[in-house]
């Protein structure tokens, strides 16, 4: 008896539909998509566990993409890289802040201190700025948040005068 199991991978009967939906063997698929032969057995057997460039190749032979979904069924779109919001260094900005493009006064944390505005920055305070997109949520989707309670409104303390 073995230990592996050969229907056992979500990602071999995922190739195998691909193969089934392209009407293509496994060494036609394999040629069109660039990779070899024993690859797609090995995937299909559940013996290999492809890379994401791998996989992705496969399934454009059928005209399948593959999509990142939350725990609800949405699609999660990936987030957009401008070449114009980097900082100083370079370097992108964190994917977990919200950038802000032409920050007017008052969104930059420096204003108080009299600095040049840069043309691009962020809000590093991250409960006032996932208090604030919770709200903005809410205004903008309120016929999906009926039930919800209003959140409250989160007063800025960051631009607060300290006398």
């Amino acid at each position: 008896m073995t230990d592996r199991q050969p229907c056992g991978l979500p990602i071999a009967g995922l190739v195998r539909a691909v193969r089934r939906r392209a009407d293509l063997s496994q060494r036609e698929l394999a040629g069109r998509a660039g990779v070899s032969p024993s690859s797609v057995s090995r995937l299909e057997a559940g013996t290999l566990t492809p890379s994401l460039g791998m996989l992705s190749r496969l399934m454009r032979v059928a005209d399948v993409r593959l999509v990142a979904v939350d725990s609800d069924g949405h699609v999660i779109p990936p987030v957009r890289c401008w070449a114009d919001t980097r900082d100083g260094a370079d370097r992108h900005y964190p994917a977990h802040l919200d950038t802000i493009l032409d920050p007017r006064p008052g969104e930059w944390w420096a204003d108080r201190f009299g600095l040049a505005r840069p043309p691009e920055t962020f809000h590093r305070d991250r409960a006032l700025r996932d208090a604030q997109r919770a709200r903005s949520q809410w205004e903008v989707r309120v016929a999906k948040y009926w039930a919800t309670p209003e959140p409250p409104v989160v007063p800025d303390r960051r631009w607060r005068r300290v006398d």
